[in-house]
């Protein structure tokens, strides 16, 4: 399997981005599944439903499967730093793309969602000139107005398709191998 992160701030256009990579890889034949870091509650579950109440009861895992869909919820009884390459090992290994949004710290190659800041918002401060792994940068600015200049290849954040081309194209230095991390 082939893995590259989608990292940025909140805000700047990661889950809009890899929802349209998505279609461009899987019209190319790929199979792509995707790994999302989430900063805060979240709940895919609802209440009165049954996995929901095994939940609620004190389940620390709950698998709901149909011939459609498998579903895994774990309960962590602290609160837990999640390490990417665990969750992405829980992944089937035949996958041709894994698509990570966030994750924006670890070791993956990356490509750096950004987005101009509006006045009243806070700074965000570039990732790439201090982030070897950003190996692409996707923005709606104009590449000559960056925060610094770089040699990585920069798309328009609407432009899904060619970051898509370029993926395909560049495939080979994806591969992911998971021995190689900790």
């Amino acid at each position: 399997m082939k893995v590259i992160a989608f990292a940025g701030y909140s805000g700047a256009g990661k889950t809009t981005l890899v929802e349209r990579v998505i279609p461009e890889l899987r019209r190319h034949g790929q199979r792509v599944s995707v790994v999302k870091h989430a900063h805060h509650r979240f709940d895919i579950d609802h209440p009165g439903k049954d996995s929901w109440r095994h939940r609620e009861a004190g389940a620390f895992e709950v698998l709901v499967a149909s011939d459609r869909r498998l579903a895994l919820m774990r309960e962590f009884e602290q609160p837990a730093e999640l390490d990417v390459h665990a969750l992405l090992a829980e992944l089937r290994a035949d996958v041709d793309w894994v698509l990570v949004e966030g994750f924006k710290l670890s070791d993956l190659p990356k490509i750096e969602v950004m987005r101009r800041v509006e006045p009243g918002q806070a700074p965000r401060p570039a990732l790439y000139p201090g982030d070897a792994r950003i190996c692409a940068i996707a923005t709606d600015r104009r590449p000559d107005h960056l925060p610094a200049p770089t040699d990585v290849p920069v798309f328009h954040l609407d432009d899904a398709p060619a970051v898509a081309q370029w993926l395909l194209a560049s495939g080979g230095r994806f591969h992911y191998n998971p021995e190689s991390h900790g």
